[in-house]
C-alpha cells in the first residue's frame, strides 16, 4: 500500500462523527486530514469543538485534536482537501441529499452514514459481505451527477444488520416470512445516559421511522441490479417491532422465520459458520474473520458481553430453535456504532478502495 488517502468527516462532531475519528485513528489505508461541521464548530480546533460532548470512553486520538473544524456547508473548501468523504450530518432530508450531490459532483467519493439516500435508484446501499455487486450501478450514477470520479455509497440502517445477515446465509432456502422484533441501544439515537436520563430504568416501544426501514431495507438489499438501477427484492414478507431499551450499544433482535424449503438445524448451522463475504475473501483491515458466530449457550449473545465481537464489526446469533408457528427462530446481535454505523461505513469504503472506485485525486 502506497500513502494513504486523505479522509474527511463530514458531520465530525456527533457521536457517528467521533466513531469515525476513532476507527480511523491508525487506519492502515486512510488519514483523516480534514474535519468539517455546522458553522457553529467552524474555526475551532477539534478538540474544542467538542469539549464536553465527546461521548466514546477512549480519548480523542491525539493526530486529529487540532485539526481545524471546516463548515461543510463550503463544499469545494472541503473537497479540495480530501480523497473522499465520510457524511454523518444531523439534517433534513432534502438538505442532506443535496449536500451529498454536491459533494460528489466535485469528483469526490461519498460514504454516507445517513439515510437521506437509501432509496436513489442508482445509489447502492450496501453491506459489504452480501451485496457488493450493488456497486456496478455506481456508473449510471456518476453518469447522472456529471462527474468521472465522484459517487455517494450509503450504508443500511443499523438495526438490520442484527438480523439480515443471518437471512442472507440462507438465502437458498428461499424465506418467505420473517418476524423481526429489535431492541435498540440508545445510542442509535445519538445519546448516553448523561444525556438521556429518561432512559434509565425504562424502555420505549417506539422509535420513529424505524419499523419501516427494519421492514423494507432488507428488501432493498437483496434487490437485483438492472439498467443502471437497483430493484427492490419482492420477498420474503418482513414486518417488525423496534423497541428502545437502556442498553449504551448493541442492537438485538428475536427473529422468526419460515421457508419454500425447510432447512434442518444443521444445515442452518453450516451455512452460518461458513459464511464469508467478499470483506473476507479479500482481507479488508476491518473485515471481521468470522463474520457470523453462533452461541449454543441458552442465555447467548447477550448485549454487554458480546456486541464488541470481531472488534464490533461481526454478528452474533443464538438460540436457533424450531417454532411452533413458523419454521424456526432464533436471536441475533450486532453493535449499532460499529458495524451498524461508522464501523460499517470505514468497511464499504475500504471495500470501494479494493475495487477500484475510490483513488487518490
Amino acid at each position: 500500500m502506497t500513502a494513504k488517502l486523505k479522509v474527511g468527516i463530514v458531520g465530525g462532531t456527533g457521536m457517528v462523527g467521533q466513531r469515525f475519528v476513532q476507527l480511523l485513528d491508525q487506519h492502515p489505508w486512510f488519514q483523516v486530514t480534514t474535519i468539517a461541521a455546522s458553522a457553529g464548530s467552524a474555526g475551532k480546533t477539534y478538540e474544542e469543538s467538542v469539549a464536553g460532548r465527546w461521548k466514546l470512553a477512549s480519548p480523542i486520538p491525539e493526530d486529529v485534536k487540532h485539526i481545524v473544524v471546516l463548515d461543510a456547508s463550503k463544499v469545494e473548501e472541503v473537497a479540495n482537501q480530501v480523497d473522499f468523504i465520510f457524511c454523518a450530518v444531523d439534517m433534513k432530508k432534502a438538505e442532506i441529499q443535496a449536500l451529498e450531490d454536491a459533494y460528489a459532483k466535485t469528483g469526490t467519493p461519498v460514504i454516507s452514514n445517513n439515510s437521506a439516500h437509501r432509496w436513489t435508484p442508482d445509489i447502492p446501499m450496501v453491506i459489504p459481505e452480501i451485496n457488493p455487486g450493488h456497486l456496478d450501478v455506481i456508473a449510471a450514477q456518476r453518469k447522472r451527477l456529471g462527474t468521472a470520479t465522484g459517487f455517494i455509497a450509503v450504508k443500511p440502517n443499523c438495526s438490520i444488520q442484527s438480523y439480515v445477515p443471518a437471512l442472507h446465509a440462507l438465502l437458498d432456502y428461499k424465506p418467505t416470512q420473517v418476524v423481526a422484533s429489535t431492541y435498540q441501544a440508545i445510542s442509535g439515537a445519538g445519546k448516553n445516559f448523561t444525556d438521556w436520563p429518561d432512559m434509565l430504568d425504562n424502555v420505549i416501544p417506539y422509535i420513529g421511522g424505524e419499523e419501516e426501514k427494519s421492514e423494507q431495507e432488507p428488501l432493498r438489499i437483496w434487490g437485483s441490479v438492472d439498467n443502471g438501477q437497483i430493484i427492490k427484492a419482492s420477498s420474503p414478507l418482513i414486518t417488525t417491532q423496534c423497541i428502545r431499551v437502556p442498553v449504551t450499544d448493541g442492537h438485538l433482535a428475536t427473529v422468526f422465520a419460515s421457508f419454500e424449503k425447510k432447512p434442518s438445524k444443521d444445515e442452518i448451522l453450516d451455512r452460518w459458520l461458513k459464511f464469508k463475504g467478499r470483506p473476507q475473501e479479500l482481507g479488508l483491515p476491518s473485515a471481521p474473520k468470522q463474520f457470523i458466530t453462533y452461541f449454543e449457550e441458552e442465555n447467548r449473545p447477550q448485549t454487554k458481553l458480546d456486541r464488541d465481537i470481531e472488534n464490533g464489526m461481526g454478528v452474533s446469533v443464538g438460540r436457533l430453535r424450531e417454532d411452533s408457528i413458523y419454521d424456526f427462530k432464533f436471536v441475533g446481535l450486532s453493535h449499532n456504532t460499529l458495524r451498524g454505523a461508522a464501523g460499517g461505513a470505514v468497511l464499504i469504503a475500504e471495500l470501494l478502495k479494493a475495487e477500484g472506485y475510490i483513488q487518490a485525486k
